[in-house]
């Protein structure tokens, strides 16, 4: 395993192409809380990411695990966030039941689009985010070449999710 909660919890195997980080601080994206769109006084922890090789400030890709165990986060766990940008479904990571929901916010050039789950387990709220992010190329001076496209990355995000495992 790349990364494992101790028992019981969330683990996630290795992906090539993907390296694993411990936090969700990277300098070219800025939404570093525990799940995207998290409300005001939300609190959880970053638990592990796969980040996509390449990945920059253009263009960058990531599988993000988080986790809360505040009662409020458990209790508001599956409900999207008002950025939520289509509606909820249900879908198996692992063996467990997720909520999931795309969600987006775009402004001065930069964006971010995820692909978010969110389970009650173990009576923790885990987020799982697929977030692509970046700035439009053209703004830059020369215009920059991303890194890969949105739609490799978000296929690559979507097989990433086989590497989460549960460990009892």
């Amino acid at each position: 395993m790349a990364f494992s909660e101790t028992p019981p919890g969330i683990a996630l195997a290795a992906v090539p192409g993907m390296e694993l980080r411990r936090d969700f601080t990277r300098t070219y994206l800025a939404l570093d809380g525990w799940k995207l769109f998290a409300a005001p006084g939300s609190t959880g922890s970053p638990l592990a990411a796969l980040v996509l090789d390449g990945s920059n400030e253009v263009t960058a890709a990531e599988l993000r695990v988080g986790r809360s165990d505040d009662a409020g986060a458990v209790a508001d766990c599956l409900t999207p966030p008002a950025e939520a940008t289509g509606p909820a479904d249900t879908v198996d990571i692992g063996g467990v039941s997720f909520t999931h929901f795309p969600v987006g916010d775009a402004a001065m050039s930069h964006y971010v689009s995820a692909d978010s789950y969110r389970a009650v387990q173990h009576a923790r709220c885990y987020a799982i985010d697929l977030v692509v992010a970046g700035t439009r190329p053209e703004v830059y001076d020369p215009p920059r070449t991303p890194p890969f496209s949105t739609e490799d990355a978000r296929d690559k995000l979507a097989a990433a999710l086989k590497a989460v495992r549960w460990v009892e």
